[in-house]
């Protein structure tokens, strides 16, 4: 952002929003969480380990999370979980608000990766009617599938009015707005395909959303389902700063053989499950920016009690440009060592399954 204008119209936003964000505050973050679970919420086991503590790495709104792992059956969660007010609270100006035009940005570069999804589906069926994509944002896979399938109608469904812009910019053919549990039944048996393209990670019971797809999906239809991999080997290298993790809006960490499993009992048949070609190489590359921009000082932000001074913005250039050799060489092991690799290494950060409904 060098344009001075849009420097000068974001601290005004910043400066709008903040007298909101320390009445939000004022009694500290303790309250966005609900109560700690003593049994894990996958199978009901009590054996329940810490994963992993750590912060809100990307809009560093204050606030600390805790992630249990089951030594049971291994679902990763978030306990305690964020209550209906903090997840309102830590979703906002992230996807929308600030941070929608850095977003939108951010997903609509994203052409290829889309495509991909898309064709993950040809083998099973090179020529579905109707597609609904789950948690859609701002319909940018919508609007990257048409090139692969360009004679599917492609509808949209989300709880933010993402989907609605979706819409209006001609992403999706139709905008479903609620939460998918309650629109299932409203749904039921019209989609050829159903996607949850990094969805269920943020659902608060995926098995309700699992539920709700098998519902909407036509018997014969199919199933994607993409969420990050728990068991990847970068999980446990790079800590709290392996992206996937992305506290505190990730709720729920489903190894693979925990969803096959799940989706078997529901009725599906699992056709195929990839690792390599949902992997996005980004992982080395996430975690130096991660470490940069948590040691530098802060940018102004409606959560922060004062605007930071001159000499901190002018600290935060520096110790950011300091950090671009680190920056390209991670980019570099990124994409031409590792991401060849990922799959034997199990390094992979993400997989897919493609289901049948029987």
């Amino acid at each position: 952002m060098s344009d001075p204008s849009e420097k000068r119209a974001r601290a005004e936003r910043v400066a709008a929003l903040r007298p909101a964000y320390r009445a939000d505050l004022a009694t500290g973050p303790a309250r966005f969480l609900g109560v700690r679970r003593t049994t894990c919420p996958w199978c009901g086991s009590g054996r329940l380990s810490e994963r992993l503590r750590t912060t809100d790495l990307l809009q560093h709104k204050p606030g600390r999370f805790t992630l249990d792992r089951c030594a049971d059956c291994g679902h990763v969660f978030q306990n305690p979980q964020l209550t209906e007010a903090g997840l309102e609270f830590y979703y906002r100006d992230f996807y929308d608000g600030l941070g929608e035009q850095r977003m939108s940005g951010t997903f609509g570069r994203r052409t290829a990766m889309y495509e991909g999804r898309a064709r993950a589906m040809l083998p099973y069926d090179p020529a579905p009617k109707t597609w609904l994509d789950v948690g859609t944002g701002h319909g940018h896979f919508c609007a990257g599938a048409r090139a692969v399938l360009p004679g599917t109608s492609f509808d949209g469904l989300d709880f933010t009015d993402g989907v609605e812009l979706a819409a209006r910019e001609g992403r999706v053919d139709q905008a479903h707005r609620g939460a998918f549990p309650d629109l299932a039944p409203e749904l039921a048996a019209r989609y050829d395909v159903v996607s949850m393209f990094h969805y269920l990670e943020h659902s608060t019971d995926p098995d309700r959303e699992l539920r709700a797809a098998h519902q909407a999906v036509r018997p014969g239809g199919h199933l994607l389902v993409e969420v990050p991999d728990p068991d990847s080997r970068y999980a446990r290298l790079l800590g709290r700063w392996w992206l996937p993790w992305l506290q505190p809006q990730h709720l729920h960490f489903i190894p693979a053989g925990n969803l096959r499993r799940r989706l078997t009992e529901l009725g599906f048949t699992v056709l195929a499950e990839q690792h390599a070609e949902p992997h996005d190489p980004v992982d080395l590359l996430a975690a130096v920016w991660l470490a940069l921009d948590h040691a530098a000082p802060r940018e102004d932000a409606p959560w922060l009690p004062e605007p930071p001074g001159t000499p901190w913005r002018a600290l935060r250039g520096a110790l950011l440009l300091a950090g671009v050799p680190a920056l390209l060489t991670a980019t570099l092991l990124d994409r031409l060592a590792i991401r060849p690799l990922a799959q034997r290494l199990h390094l992979a950060n993400a997989y897919r399954l493609v289901a049948r409904r029987e």
